[in-house]
């Protein structure tokens, strides 16, 4: 028992007491995602090009779509972080290689000028913007990624949760997780309200129950199983599965009460009135200094409970980019205008942050605090541009090869029925469109996974030849068990 005891001492100790990386190494580190996106749809269209023979087997893309968009983000989360800024450049340069190569087989003999000036006048499908599913997608899988990977010494420890102030990669996805699903809520998609409003929180209160629930499994399994836990994450019994429940409700009353196009000045109100009442209150020394742990419950998990000010603030700044970015735009040249527009709001989000981290307080997940809330939506927007200029480089070489074959991507409005069956069949064949299915269902196998490879492996003293081989498997074995579910047409979602 002491053995077992001290283990989960040593495994706690190893994830607390951290400082996280510099803002600029976690922006850099966003570009990885999106030019795998990229690299692995560019071969798509060359194979496509050259071969003319897509969909391949459906193990045959699953493996293409591991090798390119998962197993770098492994390997650059851990092994290769240190060199992070000089990986980066290079997937750049193969990048461009690809598109170069994919000019080369251009149908259009016309010059770069011309095919360009046509191509930015030409419609695009405009009931779905597929780069939000990639952003939601990315988020999640770097999520089930980092919550096994902390617990390895091959994970950097800058990387991680800080313990009060700091800026880690796994500090930006709690609150990047809180705005992709804020994305694409019934308002941001601008869903007309059966009934009251009353009925309608009450239809949301209905649909978190599976969060609720998950919560409340986590913590009786932690509770028995003695699994190592950061009380100053979350606090002793709460977990992030009960601040997704609070804040989707939470959300849904103020929008039930206030207009949706409102969102972003009540998410500025909501955690600017938060950040006064840290300032000038007992509330900042209560929930960073106070040893009470066992007083009530609100002295228990005073970090889970007050942090949803924060994270409804960020939820109501995703609700205002989703109804932005659901507007209908037709023209491929729209386009241009959201990215430029993503671009500028995200520089000037972090121009802002600047005077926040000086005057005010650094960055503090724990308390979700206004610099907290300023840098992940700077850093999303920055994110979600990233993504939408990849989107439209595919969609420009897809219009210079006639290539419409690659799977979450925008398409011209003029593609052929036959081309629409063939996009059917390799959307049925993509692991981005598997976790899109199932994303609730992939965290929890993340999680579940999660914990039983800390009951079996030594994570904290693993080697990192052990440690990458033992996170390849467990980030495979999630892939594929989602995989699995999209290619038999199962959704579960009971609720």
């Amino acid at each position: 028992m002491d053995g077992v005891m001290s283990q989960k001492l040593l495994k706690e100790a190893f994830v607390s007491n951290l400082n996280g990386t510099t803002l600029g190494e976690v922006a850099l580190g966003s570009f990885v995602a999106p030019l795998c996106v990229l690299n692995r749809g560019l071969f798509l269209v060359l194979y496509f090009v050259c071969k003319g023979t897509l969909p391949l087997s459906w193990s045959c893309h699953f493996l293409l779509d591991f090798t390119s968009l998962i197993l770098p983000m492994i390997l650059l989360s851990t092994v290769f972080s240190p060199i992070l800024h000089l990986i980066v450049p290079g997937i750049v340069v193969i990048d461009l290689c690809l598109l170069y190569k994919v000019w080369q087989k251009r149908k259009h003999p016309a010059s770069f000028l011309d095919v360009w000036k046509q191509f930015i006048q030409s419609k695009v499908e405009s009931n779905l913007v597929p780069f939000i599913t990639i952003f939601r997608v990315e988020v999640n899988v770097k999520t089930a990624l980092c919550i096994l990977a902390v617990d390895f010494s091959v994970f950097p420890r800058r990387y991680a949760k800080t313990e009060t102030y700091g800026t880690g990669v796994m500090d930006i996805g709690v609150g990047a997780y809180i705005l992709a699903n804020a994305l694409v809520c019934p308002e941001a998609r601008r869903k007309e309200k059966k009934g009251s409003h009353f009925s309608h929180v009450l239809r949301q209160l209905w649909s978190v129950w599976p969060l609720f629930f998950l919560g409340m499994v986590r913590f009786i399994s932690v509770k028995m199983s003695g699994y190592q836990e950061h009380v100053t994450e979350y606090g002793v019994h709460w977990n992030f599965f009960f601040t997704l429940a609070i804040v989707r409700v939470v959300a849904s009353v103020l929008l039930a009460i206030f207009p949706v196009s409102a969102s972003l000045f009540i998410a500025i109100l909501i955690c600017g009135f938060y950040q006064v009442i840290l300032e000038t209150t007992g509330l900042k020394d209560f929930i960073i200094h106070s040893e009470d742990r066992t007083g009530s419950f609100l002295a228990a998990n005073r970090e889970g409970i007050f942090s949803v000010f924060g994270y409804v603030a960020i939820y109501m700044a995703g609700v205002q980019t989703g109804l932005y970015l659901m507007e209908r735009r037709p023209m491929i040249k729209e386009w241009f205008k959201v990215i430029r527009n993503f671009i500028v709001v995200s520089l000037g989000i972090y121009v802002v942050l600047y005077p926040c981290q000086i005057y005010i307080e650094p960055v503090s997940r724990r308390m979700a605090n206004l610099p907290y809330c300023i840098w992940v939506t700077a850093e999303c927007l920055f994110f979600i541009a990233s993504l939408s200029a990849v989107d439209i480089i595919l969609l420009f070489a897809k219009y210079l090869t006639n290539a419409y074959v690659i799977p979450t991507s925008w398409h011209h409005q003029d593609d052929e029925m036959k081309k629409v069956n063939l996009r059917k069949d390799m959307e049925g064949l993509c692991l981005i469109q598997s976790v899109n299915r199932n994303q609730l269902v992939f965290f929890m196998f993340a999680n579940l996974l999660t914990g039983l490879t800390n009951v079996i492996v030594d994570t904290v003293s693993s080697s990192d030849v052990f440690s990458l081989c033992v996170l390849i498997m467990y980030m495979f074995v999630n892939s594929a068990l989602i995989f699995l579910l999209h290619r038999k047409g199962i959704t579960l979602k009971f609720w």
